[in-house]
């Protein structure tokens, strides 16, 4: 309890949850391979590089809603298959990458909880990094879901 608390005092946290009808070796796949997060994640096609372990870097050219394109880079900091990635994202003027973690727990059916988290420095900052990763999680959702005919 002492370490979440240190936490929110020393940063602005948020935690995301969503329950997809998915396995977990579906999700990782969709996060960890670069031409399916090239296409749930709004990524310039191409644009997308990844070295799935500790330390190995990764990088993506993303487009925003309005067509603006912005490079993202980072490292993987924690890559345990099928349950945790905490993928670091380079910040301009910040010596420390902002770790983002994505915990992979599968259920039956077969179904698999997401749970998302973020520290980030400001208050604008993680409201605009809870936004992006909603909006993230939306789009896999949808990428995942299996279309059925109606």
């Amino acid at each position: 309890m002492g370490t979440e608390q240190a936490a929110a005092a020393n940063g602005f946290s948020y935690t995301l949850t969503r329950t997809l009808n998915a396995p977990a070796t579906a999700v990782w796949q969709a996060w960890t391979t670069p031409g399916q997060y090239a296409q749930w994640a709004g990524a310039v096609d191409g644009s997308v590089e990844m070295d799935v372990r500790p330390g190995g870097p990764w990088k993506a050219t993303m487009v925003t809603p309005d067509g603006s394109q912005f490079p993202l880079t980072g490292s993987y900091l924690t890559v345990d298959e099928n349950r945790c990635l905490v993928v670091g994202m380079d910040a301009p003027g910040r010596p420390e990458p902002t770790a983002m973690t994505l915990e992979l727990t599968e259920e039956n059916g077969p179904r698999t909880t997401i749970v998302l988290r973020q520290t980030c420095d400001t208050a604008e900052e993680r409201d605009m990094s809870e936004q992006g990763s909603t909006m993230l999680l939306d789009s896999l959702t949808t990428f995942l879901t299996p279309r059925t005919a109606s």
